[in-house]
């Protein structure tokens, strides 16, 4: 028999593991409670991942083993805008060409009613909940879970690029049209909000966290314009992470945008479409549009040879119009002078062109990085898939595709490569 001193420690001990049960057990229980997992889930996953990337740290984006020899930018010959043909032709005559008054110096829109209790961005959600406030700015009844269910149904997806969010409004708001295009400039966004167009962006953003030691803060983020002043050199956004209202500066705007190409998506009543074009003007061409933009990273390129961005959104702008190994020469530039490391987070034309080339190697190690800082990427995944099955690790591929669309069910390109590889073994 146990002397009372060790029957009393075995007690407390046998105490102590029951009590940490019980509160392992209730924990779990009320972790089931929606509003409790809600509020609680994306810090779980945070915690999990600080500790994660303290074993795997986070380094800068590799750069390609590979490299081509440098371009210079201004060996590039730009294609003639002029030979760039209409994407369709008109059945009537094109109207005598009218002079557009300046956009007036200060335009502040009606902006769409913000409740902070649910307009807030949900975690991972600021693409979904500024479309919302595009939305509503038009009179639709949503909310930022109506849209995110549709373009992600998985809450920790981290990502929504911009297409994905025109296709909702296409496909779930048939009375709105929505088209985005690339190489934005200030007096077009002026334009459309003196038309009465709010007009929504990405550009990047610091938050205040730190998910990983050494974390570089930086981060995409979407922001709907809805007015400007040129006295202060301000735009006027609905900000889904800061709240209503916002002020932003031409400057600190001017360099946000740019790591995004500058790209911008309009909004707009179908029977308005007219008005939509005669703003875009030329740029309602797509091919037009992106000539446009490689033009402006090209000189970028030539005026500030350090703008990574620059070298990047010239790269991307490049491989639009198939001229991949311009493109990684382009890209190469811009991992050498180095880049955010969240970039590939978001971004995904150098996966694009090193497949293209075949540079296989190189797209394992942008892939490989990556997905250390986000793993449930999507386009990383598929990219992954298709480095692995080229190097010969089908079943290694099969389940990069496969975690793909665990990541994103119904992923099309991740469907058609699950079909293809297993159809090419």
């Amino acid at each position: 028999m146990l002397p009372a001193r060790k029957r009393q420690k075995c007690n407390w001990v046998l105490n102590a593991l029951l009590g940490i049960g019980i509160c392992t057990l209730l924990a779990a229980l009320a972790y089931q409670i929606p509003w409790v997992h809600q509020r609680a889930s994306w810090r779980l996953e945070a915690a999990v991942n600080y500790i994660r990337l303290i074993i795997h740290p986070i380094g800068t984006v590799p750069i390609p083993d590979e490299t081509l020899p440098a371009l210079v930018s201004s060996e590039i010959v730009p294609t003639p805008t002029a030979t760039i043909q209409p994407t369709s032709t008109p059945s009537t005559p094109e109207p005598t060409p009218t002079v557009t008054p300046s956009p007036p110096t200060s335009v502040t829109l009606s902006p769409p009613v913000f409740d902070k209790s649910k307009d807030i961005q949900d975690w991972n959600n600021c693409g979904p909940a500024t479309l919302t406030l595009y939305l509503r700015f038009y009179g639709w009844q949503g909310d930022q879970f109506t849209i995110s269910d549709v373009v992600k149904p998985l809450r920790a997806d981290k990502n929504v690029n911009i297409d994905e969010l025109q296709y909702f409004v296409l496909t779930q708001a048939g009375w709105l049209g929505a088209e985005f295009r690339v190489g934005g400039t200030f007096p077009l966004l002026k334009e459309f909000i003196a038309a009465g167009f709010p007009i929504m962006i990405e550009e990047s953003f610091l938050i205040g966290e730190e998910y990983w030691p050494n974390d570089d803060h930086w981060t995409g983020h979407y922001l709907l314009l809805t007015g400007y002043d040129d006295a202060n050199g301000t735009f006027i956004s609905q900000d889904a992470f800061k709240g209503p209202n916002s002020l932003k500066s031409y400057r600190d705007l001017d360099k946000d945008w740019e790591a995004f190409n500058r790209v911008y998506m309009i909004v707009f009543p179908t029977q308005q479409v007219d008005t939509i074009k005669a703003i875009l003007g030329s740029d309602w061409d797509k091919e037009v549009n992106r000539q446009h933009a490689q033009n402006v990273a090209q000189a970028s390129t030539v005026s500030n040879p350090d703008d990574a961005f620059a070298w990047f959104n010239l790269g991307t702008n490049l491989a639009y119009f198939d001229k991949y190994s311009e493109a990684a020469q382009a890209y190469d530039q811009s991992f050498k002078i180095g880049l955010p490391q969240r970039m590939l987070r978001y971004q995904f034309g150098p996966f694009i062109v090193d497949f293209k080339l075949d540079r296989n190697d190189d797209l394992l190690s942008l892939t490989k990085y990556a997905l250390n800082l986000t793993p449930n990427s999507e386009e990383i995944l598929l990219w992954r898939g298709w480095a692995l099955y080229r190097n010969g690790d089908r079943e290694e591929a099969l389940k990069a595709i496969n975690d793909a669309l665990a990541a994103h069910p119904g992923y099309s390109d991740a469907l058609y490569a699950l079909d293809y590889i297993n159809k090419n073994p």
